[in-house]
């Protein structure tokens, strides 16, 4: 099959890409000439693992294409799907659709015959009805039809997620579109996936339904650490004892900072934002997001408290990563955006180091200093912060951190390391819901 992907962001480049991995022909389509520029010469703009071998791949074989101008791959596609961005709206905490209702209208211009617009991107309930609209306006003869088909894909495991999915939901009541989605995800059967077909909006809350949920449970573990530390238990015992109650489940039950990156913060606050237009308010997952914020500004004091003051005039703070989760260079809503710039504001001097999300950090984190490994960010601290547990922050040898840092303080915000080795190593060590 013959697909377009208007967005070669996060979703679109992922999901492009895979899709040609299956055998279908797709073209990626961008306005941003740098974009397209780059992912002509072969490099992915983006870091996930395995992501440049697939492109790379798929390219040589002749199955992917990258254009400014996709008139003609809109044209000739039976899918063309909308992957661009849908930040929180300003001001008012919405969705912001603009860039997916331009996307309908130059989709309107350009399809020939019967074709499946898909809305990839995660938009609010009812938007597939206004994109509907959009597409009928412009175009009232266009065979087409609007299809919810959202992503589930979590950074750093994007391709495994897109490959061997748990569930394809797909949201369309037109016989038409159901057959071309059912063809196009069609290699996934060999893995007996179930694809769900609902209805458009019911496709579309299911979406943020889901990462509502999430969210939730993540916010429900660290109140739960928090209670640990207050009565001297073990946060990670404790989800280990509810997370093998087959009804509760084990992931997202690891106690931390708080959650950030590019879906959560931003859906979980568009989805009380709808609840409330609708009338539904959904307080459960507004408290969510005041205790989830509320978090992340409070680690600094947390680190604090492990120096003995809340006065860090003078002090050096090592932190070691600075994305949102390991795998990835995403500095989208990074618990380290809040954290930093108020260890900051209690005097402190801070370096960092990131496998992966310097670059972009860097931009984000006025003042940094940013190191070429963990030791050296380690090097002359007065407390070394563990803020994202990237696998080679798992194995640190302890006898040369110790000597490394000014004084043998570490706060470990992941639960990386075993309080009684660290003890044992002579370290004054602060964790998570482990009192």
């Amino acid at each position: 099959m013959r697909v377009a992907m208007i967005g070669t962001g996060y979703v679109g480049l992922v999901s492009g890409a895979c899709f040609a991995d299956f055998g279908h022909v797709v073209t990626c389509i961008d306005k941003d000439p740098r974009k397209i520029e780059r992912l002509e010469r072969g490099e992915i703009p983006i870091f996930e693992p395995g992501l440049d071998d697939l492109v790379a791949r798929n390219v040589r074989e002749g199955r992917l294409f990258f254009t400014l101008e996709g008139a003609q791959a809109i044209k000739d596609a039976d899918a063309v799907f909308i992957a661009v961005g849908t930040p929180t709206r300003r001001g008012d905490g919405h969705a912001d659709l603009s860039y997916v209702y331009a996307a309908a209208e130059e989709i309107a211009g350009l399809i020939d015959g019967f074709t499946v617009v898909v809305t990839k991107s995660t938009v609010p309930v009812g938007t597939g009805d206004e994109v509907e609209a959009i597409i009928k306006k412009v175009r009232p003869d266009a065979q087409f039809a609007v299809v919810s088909n959202p992503e589930f894909l979590r950074e750093g495991a994007a391709i495994e997620d897109f490959k061997r999915p748990d569930r394809v939901v797909v949201g369309t009541d037109d016989e038409r579109a159901q057959a071309v989605m059912r063809d196009l995800y069609r290699p996934l059967s060999l893995n007996e996936t179930p694809i769900v077909f609902t209805g458009r909006r019911t496709s579309e809350l299911i979406k943020y339904a889901a990462n509502a949920f999430l969210a939730m449970k993540i916010t429900f573990i660290n109140e739960m650490a928090d209670l640990c530390e207050k009565v001297g238990a073990d946060v990670q015992s404790v989800a280990k004892g509810i997370g093998l109650d087959k009804r509760i489940g084990s992931k997202f039950l690891n106690a931390g900072p708080g959650y950030g990156g590019s879906c959560f913060p931003k859906d979980t606050i568009a989805l009380v934002k709808t609840a409330q237009q609708y009338g539904a308010p959904t307080r459960l997952i507004e408290t969510t997001v005041e205790v989830n914020t509320a978090r992340k500004k409070a680690m600094a004091t947390k680190v604090a408290d492990a120096i003995g003051s809340t006065d860090l005039a003078g002090k050096t703070i090592g932190v070691l990563g600075v994305t949102f989760k390991p795998n990835t260079d995403d500095m989208r809503d990074a618990p380290s955006l809040d954290i930093l710039p108020a260890l900051q504001a209690m005097g402190a001097k801070v370096q960092a180091f990131d496998p992966e999300g310097a670059k972009e950090a860097a931009h984000m984190l006025d003042g940094v200093d940013f190191k070429a490994g963990a030791y050296e960010a380690a090097e002359g601290a007065d407390a070394l912060v563990i803020l994202t547990e990237w696998d080679q922050f798992r194995a640190l040898d302890l006898d040369r951190l110790k000597l490394l840092l000014k004084a043998p303080v570490v706060v470990d915000l992941r639960n990386v390391y075993k309080p009684a080795e660290m003890v044992r190593h002579g370290f004054t060590y602060a964790s998570i819901g482990r009192g």
